[in-house]
């Protein structure tokens, strides 16, 4: 899984229509150059609203404001190692903007709720 981290851009100027145009393009070319290679598996960009749960149920709006990075969206790609992941996300757009991307590898987990063995590591034979 690649997350995208951005700096937080809060009183930044807001990009022209033609400059938000010209990003989506360079993402989007990006991201069909990972499905050309057959590693897509899913994305998703994260809206700027939302709500923290911490301990004892207490609830909080975030993301927060005063953060100096926001994620700004994932990508989970099918790599056959965690630097293979690492070299498809050199050609990231968010690079060149001064974001930052994290990558993680993902355990699978038992999809069945019902089952004894649902959120316990995948046993392959």
């Amino acid at each position: 899984m690649m997350i995208f981290r951005n700096a937080n851009s809060e009183g930044a100027p807001k990009p022209t229509e033609e400059q938000m145009q010209a990003v989506i393009k360079q993402w989007q070319s990006w991201i069909t150059g990972i499905v050309t290679k057959g590693k897509y598996s899913g994305t998703n960009r994260l809206l700027t609203d939302g709500k923290t749960v911490m301990p004892n149920k207490v609830v909080t709006d975030g993301p927060y404001v005063e953060a100096k990075e926001m994620i700004g969206g994932y990508l989970i790609v099918k790599a056959d190692s965690i630097d293979e992941a690492v070299e498809l996300a050199k050609g990231c757009p968010g690079l060149m903007m001064g974001g930052n991307v994290e990558v993680r590898s993902v355990m699978p987990i038992e999809y069945d709720a019902k089952s004894p063995n649902f959120l316990l590591e995948k046993v392959t034979a």
